[in-house]
């Protein structure tokens, strides 16, 4: 009888616990648990987003509302920062305009110089690590020394580039010293690095299965046929995720045009030598180093952070447009 009882009282105390009250205190409180853990595991990340962007964001949008040189308290004055940029910052155009020319022209000429290179050795049967390793082997020099050897070789007076041009009768631009050629040059030289490119596109076109270039070859699938309707679909990740890369890279493109210009401009350094970037004539002024410019030369940090949002607002705008559209970027759906 006393057993009985025992079990009836403990069935009862815990059929209240576990009544509509006790249940949803007890699947709160392991949520609870739940989301410390996993905030626990996020700790190192979520503090190194706090610390490295999100407060440096908030800070730019601050200050870009204040005129603030670095030295003094930073001073409220409103849009005037924003105003003046858009409509009386004489270099923020051309930046612009510079910028969005090197993402759209040569972002698309390294993909597809890139994936055209990929293809290429993947079809050599004999020798094929040895090209692997000199198309790869350009992308490995430091960027200053590459801007470097390309300055001298495409030296309009006497780079053998230019010798070599008017030893068969071309025309020898002025590269470097020219801005309606300076910008090509910068592509060239990015194209000469492009083997980190080659390596990405290799490994995704040795991984397409063979069974489907077999069947389309039994369908009598010609090779423009074959790269269009099995290579590029197979591959279109990885496509976009060059493209989003290389946006980003050219978003942040800031050392070779800078040693470019200065070079090309005799400007190499030593003290008291200031040049305004750009040379020649402004094309090869880009975002990030009108950012460089303003804060760490002009002491302007309310302007420069103005300029910076700017940069941040187009890459995020065109990294979601290509993700959204990425369908539309091998010219054939999924």
């Amino acid at each position: 009888m006393t057993r009985t009882s025992t079990t009836l009282t403990s069935t009862t105390l815990t059929s209240t616990a576990s009544g509509p009250g006790g249940g949803a205190k007890a699947l709160r409180a392991k949520h609870r648990r739940s989301a410390l853990r996993t905030a626990a595991f996020m700790s190192p990340w979520l503090i190194g987003f706090a610390v490295f962007f999100a407060y440096p964001l908030l800070s730019s949008v601050y200050f870009s509302f204040t005129k603030y040189d670095g030295f003094r308290e930073p001073v409220f004055n409103g849009a005037d920062n924003w105003i003046y940029v858009f409509t009386d910052y004489p270099l923020f155009w051309p930046a612009l305009r510079n910028t969005l020319w090197l993402v759209v022209v040569m972002v698309g000429c390294r993909v597809v110089f890139g994936l055209g290179t990929g293809l290429l050795i993947t079809k050599i049967k004999t020798g094929a690590g040895l090209f692997r390793t000199l198309f790869y082997l350009p992308y490995l020099a430091p960027p200053v020394a590459a801007t470097l050897a390309f300055v001298f070789l495409l030296n309009p007076g006497t780079g053998p580039v230019n010798t070599g041009l008017d030893a068969v009768g071309l025309p020898t631009p002025g590269w470097f010293t020219d801005a309606a050629w300076s910008k090509p040059a910068l592509t060239a030289l990015a194209l000469w690095g492009v083997g980190d490119l080659m390596v990405i596109f290799m490994a995704a076109l040795l991984d397409v299965p063979k069974e489907q270039y077999e069947a389309a070859e039994l369908d009598g699938a010609g090779a423009w046929a074959r790269l269009r309707h099995i290579t590029l679909p197979n591959i279109s990740p990885i496509i976009l995720f060059a493209v989003v890369t290389g946006v980003i890279q050219a978003m942040q493109y800031y050392t070779q045009p800078l040693v470019a210009g200065k070079v090309a401009a005799g400007v190499i350094g030593g003290s008291g030598q200031q040049l305004e970037p750009g040379y020649p004539d402004r094309s090869t002024l880009t975002l990030p180093q009108l950012v460089y410019n303003l804060g760490f030369q002009r002491f302007d940090y309310g302007t420069a952070c103005v300029v910076a949002l700017v940069l941040f607002a187009l890459s995020m705008a065109c990294t979601a447009l290509l993700m959204r559209r990425r369908g539309g970027l091998i010219g054939s759906g999924e």
